[in-house]
């Protein structure tokens, strides 16, 4: 029996365009990701480099405008349709589950999504979750199979009760591999509301 639901946020809530920072970044002569710069990345993403330390390593690296750099970064994000909103909402107000959003979020990513939604929605979505992990707030980063361990033992939640909602297919293995049940939705052809429509949900 399913009683605690775990939700990624990018391509399950707010909708992405994952090759869009790719092609920005093209634009400005960068067209391959080394070994070195997606390190970086997966640093950031945890927190352990700040956004200006992120932002000075591609800039020296290729000397690109910093503006134009965060518009490349950010490029990715697209919009939050209402109606996942309002799944969300009445998911809540049931009480069946426990609800937990975590997502591989860096701070920049996170601050365009306060200052695109505005603080009243962006706090409206943040509340209708018991915990609201962020990978550059707590350290760890999807698919390390550390961080769903940390969210399990932190809540004292059981694998076999809970549920990992995800887009990409390693982080759903990983989640897997620790008991916990995952749905690794393809945003193309399936909406998180349909959450509850699966055989998980239904006695």
């Amino acid at each position: 029996m399913i009683k605690n639901i775990i939700f990624d946020f990018g391509d399950v809530f707010i909708n992405l365009d994952k090759e869009a920072t790719y092609k920005e970044l093209a634009n400005l002569g960068v067209t391959e990701i080394s070994e070195e710069m997606m390190q970086q990345y997966y640093q950031y993403e945890m927190g352990l480099i700040s956004t200006d330390d992120f932002i000075d390593y591609f800039y020296n690296k290729f000397n690109i405008p910093k503006e134009k750099l965060i518009y490349s970064w950010n490029a990715i994000l697209l919009d939050f349709p209402k109606h996942r909103l309002d799944f969300l909402k009445k998911l809540a107000a049931t009480n069946d589950y426990r609800l937990f959003l975590l997502s591989n979020t860096n701070d920049m990513h996170i601050s365009w999504i306060q200052n695109d939604w505005g603080e009243e929605l962006y706090n409206e979505f943040k509340s209708y979750f018991e915990q609201f992990y962020l990978s550059h707030e707590i350290n760890l980063r999807k698919p390390n199979t550390n961080i769903f361990e940390f969210v399990l033992n932190e809540n004292n939640l059981q694998a076999s009760e809970t549920i990992f909602i995800d887009d990409t297919q390693e982080n759903t293995n990983a989640a897997q591999q620790l008991g916990i049940h995952v749905w690794n939705n393809c945003p193309k052809t399936e909406d998180v509301v349909d959450l509850l429509k699966r055989k998980e949900f239904i006695a």
